[in-house]
C-alpha cells in the first residue's frame, strides 16, 4: 500500500516506510489485542510501525502548507519473508522519484521511546545454506560398511565454524550460526542422510563473497574425503543496510528537535538483516531503532518471541520522527 501526500509547494520526494507483515508464531501474551489467528502473531512489532506511520500520515495531511514537496507513505509487505517485499515495491516503478527514504523499527529490551541512530553500516547482509549429505547407512555394530553422514556433517560444522576464527580479521563483523542438524531415527543404526542449515551475516561485499566461497569449499572437500555425496542450496538474502551520512544527519537533527534530551542516542550495529537495505541501495536512506521498553516495563522478550510486547506510549516518538524527518529532509533538499 502506498499513500501520497503532496505539499502546496513542489519539490523533492521523501518516502517513509513501515513494514506490515506478521510471523508464523503462536502468541503467548495477555494483551487485549492478542492475535485471533492461531499460528500468526505480530511478534516483530510491524503492527506498531503501521500505527506510527498512520499517526504521522494524520499529522502530515493536515499541514500540507508546510510540506515542500511530496511525502510517500510505504506500507510494505513481506519484510520477514525472503526475498522480501521491498524489491517488489521498487520494481513497481512507483518509487522511482523518491530522493530519500526513512524507516524505523521498534525494539523490545531497549529503553522506552529512545531513538537510536547511526550513519554507515547498521545491519548485516544475510545468506543461508541448506545442505543434504548423502552417505551410506549401516547397523551401528558395522560402521565399516557405512559412510556416516553424522561424522561427515560434524566435520563440516567444525570446518565452517573455523572460518570466522581463522580466515576473518578480528575487527571484521562476520557471524555464522547453525540452526539445524538432523540425522537418524534410532540409536543403533547409522543413517544414510544428514540435513544441516545455517545463516551467514556479513557487513561488506568482500566478506560476503569470501565466506560463501569458503563454505562451499569446505563442504565439497569434507564430503569428498569421506566419500559422501551432497546437495547444497546457498541462498542470498538481504544485502547489508548502510545508512547514508547526509540522511543520518537529518535524522539526528530531527531527533534533537522533536525529542527530549534523553530520548536520542547513537545506535549499535546489529547482525540482524532488513530488506529496507534495498531502498538504501536505490537512494540515500536512513534506518533507526526505537526503544519499545525494557524488562521493568514488561517488555523483556526480544522481537520474534511469542511473548514479545512493547509500550504503546513509545509510538509517539516514532510518529514524531516520521513527521519531522519528512519536513526536514524536504527543506534541506530544496
Amino acid at each position: 500500500v502506498l499513500g501520497i501526500i503532496k505539499g502546496k509547494v513542489p519539490g523533492k520526494t521523501v518516502a517513509l516506510r513501515a513494514d506490515i507483515d506478521a510471523l508464523p508464531i503462536d502468541e503467548e501474551t495477555d494483551v487485549p489485542f492478542k492475535s485471533q489467528n492461531k499460528g500468526v502473531m505480530h511478534a516483530c512489532g510491524h503492527d506498531t510501525h503501521v500505527a506510527m506511520l498512520l499517526g504521522a500520515a494524520n499529522v502530515l495531511s493536515q499541514i500540507t502548507d508546510k510540506i515542500n514537496g511530496t511525502v510517500k507513505l510505504i506500507f510494505q509487505h513481506a519484510e520477514d519473508l525472503t526475498p522480501g517485499g521491498a524489491q517488489e515495491m521498487i520494481k513497481s516503478g512507483y518509487l522511482d522519484d523518491v530522493d530519500m527514504f526513512y524507516g524505523s523499527h521498534i525494539m523490545a529490551q531497549m529503553p522506552k521511546g529512545v531513538v537510536h541512530i547511526l550513519d554507515g553500516p547498521l545491519m548485516a547482509a544475510q545468506n543461508s545454506f541448506h545442505l543434504t549429505i548423502q552417505g551410506k547407512g549401516s547397523h551401528g555394530s558395522m560402521p565399516q560398511k557405512s559412510i556416516d553422514p553424522i561424522t561427515v556433517g560434524a566435520n563440516v560444522v567444525n570446518g565452517i565454524n573455523s572460518i570466522v576464527s581463522r580466515n576473518i580479521g578480528p575487527f571484521e563483523n562476520v557471524v555464522i550460526s547453525f540452526g539445524r542438524f538432523l540425522s537418524g531415527d534410532v540409536f543403533n543404526v547409522i543413517p544414510d542422510k544428514a540435513y544441516i542449515e545455517g545463516t551467514v551475516r556479513t557487513t561488506n561485499k568482500e566478506n560476503r563473497e569470501f565466506v560463501e566461497e569458503r563454505i562451499k569449499t569446505i563442504i565439497d572437500s569434507v564430503c569428498k574425503a569421506y566419500g559422501a555425496e551432497y546437495e547444497l542450496n546457498y541462498v542470498h538474502g538481504y544485502p547489508a543496510l548502510i545508512n547514508d551520512k547526509r540522511a543520518s544527519e537529518i535524522a539526528k537533527k530531527t531527533a534533537s528537535e522533536v525529542l527530549n534530551a534523553n530520548e536520542y542516542t547513537d545506535a549499535e550495529r546489529s547482525m540482524g538483516s532488513e530488506d529496507f537495505s534495498y531502498f538504501a541501495e536505490k537512494a540515500p536512506s536512513v534506518y533507526v531503532f526505537i526503544g519499545g521498553g525494557e524488562e521493568k516495563d514488561n517488555c523483556g522478550y526480544v522481537n520474534h518471541h511469542p511473548r514479545f510486547n512493547v509500550l504503546e506510549s513509545t509510538f509517539l516518538n516514532g510518529s514524531k520522527m516520521y513527521v519531522g524527518f519528512a519536513l526536514n529532509a524536504l527543506n534541506e533538499m530544496m
